[in-house]
């Protein structure tokens, strides 16, 4: 996975919103009996291109809930958000799962499953197609689908790269 620490964003000064994920319970046994704690998957975003997840680890679900929120504020990026929609096509992979986004055309909404929709209405996408492939393990969609985010460019950062004019960029 390919990070872009260019985009990061600090989560102090910003309104953010939350959405549970996934919440996993897990069973130890002992010799005094079974110790239940949970793990939440948690993504905030401020619905205007700032976005961020985290996963918390407690003994009860409203605690992990609540350490996940703090982790994911830890961990927020700048998405480039155009009319609603994505710049351009992006493709990322983190271990068995694959997921491909595509901008869509105003009024199409988000066509995206679970953790990947979750993610991009956090992020303030409100016109994409995305296909999740492989694994539907929730954490690693999450995590492709950020990889995926953190490696869209914006049009006018694409021009100065190629030296060209912005009208260029989009008529290839």
């Amino acid at each position: 996975m390919a990070s872009n620490n260019t985009n990061r964003v600090k989560g102090s000064d910003l309104e953010l919103k939350e959405k549970v994920v996934s919440i996993n319970r897990v069973v130890k046994t002992t010799k005094g009996g079974r110790a239940f704690s949970f793990s939440a998957l948690v993504v905030v975003g401020n619905g205007a291109g700032v976005v961020g997840h985290g996963l918390g680890k407690a003994k009860e679900v409203q605690e992990a809930i609540t350490k996940g929120i703090d982790d994911a504020k830890k961990n927020l990026i700048k998405v480039p958000v155009m009319k609603g929609t994505i710049p351009h096509e992006q493709f990322a992979k983190e271990g068995a799962a694959k997921v491909m986004i595509r901008p869509a055309a105003h009024g199409t909404g988000v066509i995206a499953g679970g953790s990947m929709r979750a993610v991009l209405e956090a992020a303030g996408v409100t016109d994409v197609l995305s296909k999740s492939l492989g694994s539907a393990n929730p954490h690693n969609v999450v995590k492709a689908t950020f990889a995926a985010l953190a490696q869209l460019r914006e049009p006018i950062q694409v021009a100065k790269q190629r030296n060209i004019s912005l009208k260029k960029v989009f008529n290839g």
